[in-house]
């Protein structure tokens, strides 16, 4: 049942990846800036198929290899094929999330569909008129919109390396006398929107007396971008699950 379901979940991921003009416009631009990146690689525009492929392409600068691996040309060119397939591989997957979020988007919109909701989404008219309870509808709806983020193992998987590069972090950053370069681990694992919680932080580096808060600021931003992250991968994992249990005729 496993091994069968592999082949179908792929051709569900390209189908997302493919299925309408936004995801295929993506993949495109991915694979033109991946392009250019080779006539020009000494320009800014190296760092563009990092950012477009984020945050799945900063797993490669973890690796032991990759542009600039020394060895001879077999190796280099092994590493860089590497690198390529691995950036073009982090494109499909954003791709079809953006081609998941896109189709339940307009499913959401059609006719018909707010009946197939469950109860937390698509509340009685009895719960909807009922206004002595405001927060706990707030909360149901909160509860709701991360869900995502929490009921799948690829999401929850992702939330834990977040959380450990955070935690490396912030110990770098308030117990050891010289963090380095510790913040690049959160950086990367929840770009892109961790590069706005990094712009954000980094003006309270630059006042002595509120240097202590800028990990924090960083690190609440980063978390908020992994969550956002976690829900688009989880969104993916459950159209995925639903291809599953209904299957193409």
């Amino acid at each position: 049942m496993s091994n069968a379901s592999r082949p179908r979940r792929l051709r569900r991921l390209l189908a997302l990846a493919t299925g309408n003009w936004p995801a295929k416009s993506y993949l495109a631009v991915s694979a033109l800036s991946v392009l250019v990146m080779f006539f020009v690689p000494e320009s800014g525009v190296a760092m563009v198929p990092l950012l477009l492929t984020a945050p799945l392409s900063f797993l490669t600068m973890v690796l032991p290899f990759g542009p600039g691996t020394e060895g001879g040309g077999v190796v280099e060119a092994l590493a860089i094929g590497f690198w390529t397939v691995w950036l073009l591989l982090s494109a499909v997957v954003n791709a079809a999330v953006l081609g998941a979020l896109l189709t339940r988007s307009a499913t959401a919109a059609s006719p018909g569909f707010r009946g197939s909701f469950p109860r937390v989404w698509a509340p009685s008219e009895r719960e909807a008129t009922d206004t002595a309870r405001p927060a706990s509808r707030r909360l149901q709806r909160t509860r709701a919109l991360l869900a995502p983020a929490v009921d799948n193992w690829l999401a929850r998987g992702y939330l834990a390396v977040v959380a450990a590069s955070l935690g490396f972090f912030l110990y770098a950053a308030y117990l050891l006398p010289n963090p380095g370069f510790a913040g690049i681990w959160p950086l990367m694992t929840t770009a892109p929107l961790s590069i706005v919680a990094l712009l954000v932080a980094a003006p309270a580096e630059w006042a002595s007396s509120l240097d202590w808060l800028s990990p924090l600021i960083f690190s609440a931003g980063a978390t908020l971008s992994g969550l956002f992250n976690a829900v688009l991968l989880g969104l993916l994992a459950r159209r995925l699950r639903a291809q599953d249990a209904h299957p193409a005729a």
